[in-house]
């Protein structure tokens, strides 16, 4: 409607200018989102989305399914759309902007779909609205009527343009669309509507710039490793300087469920100082994503992804400082040859093979390492733990180094038994003048 008819009817309503700039960015960013469930999607005019889906049907699970994602994750980013699947691209078109509810919207084969179509009216045409009012005057009002009319006195009235759309829309003329090229490097920016203090409403227009992200990555086959939102604060005399939230991923990811639970945890965790006005999502490191599996059975007790997916969650709830996995050190004291390091820092590597006879993996080695190590009582040379003689049955295994630093060790290393079969790992030193046992660890 004009400004001043809208107006009238409604005087409080309030009026907003249209910005086709912010538009068409949303229309972008809505492309890049989908760009999760085919490579394949052209922008159209006006306001249109063009997907070609006929390889990614079998893979999300047939024609509703994906439809019921794509509609989920547009309306995570805040957009009504109307949509319409068939054979050709004019097609679905025709079939997405049908004005009554109960008209069928998604078609699979071209028999149906020209039954389909025969129906709608010829004014949703495009090409057809300079010539509708001729068209309506000698009676032509559906798509199946203007399909009757003789083709060479229908291109002399109303050129060739009604024609060929036409019969692109009916699959007789082919289509051709330029594909959408995702950019080298993913950087978007949002303004917010109002001033924002809550981490819920700072999570729902996230949300918007997570989508596609997930559909870049997607595209260019990446998986990210690092990403950081930044809010941004007031400008001008009582500006502040923006806050940045890194996002840390034991494992590289592209899936939106799970960089958006990462982003709820760290929100819920981080106070806000000031009311955010726009926001920033910012990738810092990408991989390749990483080959399917290959294996006929699954991996018990969870796949390595659900691993990394769980350590990404306990992080970002708990804190990166409070998640520790051990992480070996090249050195032969055992007392300082593992160090606790953030369990998402540690890389994921592959296991390794015990058919090669490597010493150093084949090593009995126990689980329980005492700190600082228990020295042992001696009687009739032999040492003593809890009033029980042990009696060696493996060693000795000589380890000499440190010699670099404060910590230099040189010991003798033996397994030891005790009556009741329990086991221990115990060491006596050495070049000393009266030399030592001491208990180091304990067997399960």
């Amino acid at each position: 409607m004009r400004r001043a008819g809208a107006a009238a009817i409604a005087p409080d309503v309030p009026l907003l200018a249209r910005d086709l700039v912010a538009e068409q960015h949303l229309l972008h960013e809505t492309a890049l989102a989908l760009l999760q469930y085919t490579p394949d999607i052209a922008i159209a005019e006006p306001d249109t989305l063009l997907l070609q889906v006929g390889a990614s049907l079998a893979y999300f699970g047939g024609p509703r399914q994906l439809h019921r994602r794509i509609t989920a994750t547009l309306q995570a980013m805040g957009l009504h759309i109307g949509s319409g699947m068939a054979p050709t691209a004019q097609g679905a078109w025709l079939l997405a902007h049908q004005s009554c509810a109960r008209s069928r919207r998604r078609v699979l084969q071209i028999d149906t779909m020209t039954t389909v179509l025969d129906a709608i009216p010829c004014a949703l045409l495009p090409s057809a609205q300079a010539r509708l009012d001729w068209l309506h005057g000698i009676g032509c009002r559906t798509l199946s009527d203007l399909r009757h009319l003789p083709r060479a006195g229908l291109q002399r009235r109303c050129g060739t343009e009604l024609p060929r759309s036409l019969d692109a829309a009916y699959g007789i003329a082919p289509e051709c669309h330029a594909w959408l090229q995702p950019p080298a490097r993913f950087q978007q920016r949002l303004e917010l509507p109002d001033y924002i203090a809550h981490a819920e409403a700072i999570l729902a227009w996230a949300q918007r710039l997570l989508e596609p992200l997930c559909g870049w990555l997607t595209a260019r086959r990446l998986a990210v490793q690092h990403f950081t939102l930044v809010l941004e604060h007031e400008r001008g005399r009582h500006a502040r300087a923006p806050t940045r939230l890194p996002i840390h991923l034991a494992q590289p990811a592209w899936q939106p469920s799970h960089l958006l639970s990462l982003l709820r945890e760290k929100l819920g965790r981080l106070p806000l100082e000031a009311p955010a006005i726009a926001l920033a999502l910012h990738v810092d490191d990408t991989v390749e994503q990483p080959a399917a599996s290959t294996s006929l059975f699954p991996e018990p007790g969870g796949s390595p992804t659900e691993h990394a997916r769980l350590l990404d969650l306990l992080s970002a709830r708990l804190g990166r400082e409070r998640v520790l996995q051990a992480q070996p050190i090249a050195d032969h004291r055992p007392e300082v040859a593992n160090h606790w390091g953030a369990a998402q820092d540690v890389p994921s590597r592959p296991p390794r093979d015990l058919s090669h006879h490597d010493p150093f993996t084949l090593m009995d080695r126990p689980f329980w390492l005492l700190d600082p190590p228990v020295p042992l009582q001696v009687q009739q040379h032999r040492p003593v733990y809890a009033g029980q003689p042990l009696r060696l049955i493996r060693g000795p295994e000589r380890i000499e180094s440190g010699w670099w630093d404060a910590a230099l060790t040189v010991r003798d290393y033996f397994v030891a038994e005790d009556a009741a079969a329990a086991r221990y790992w115990i060491y006596r030193e050495r070049d000393t003048e009266h030399a030592r046992w001491f208990l180091h660890g304990r067997y399960a």
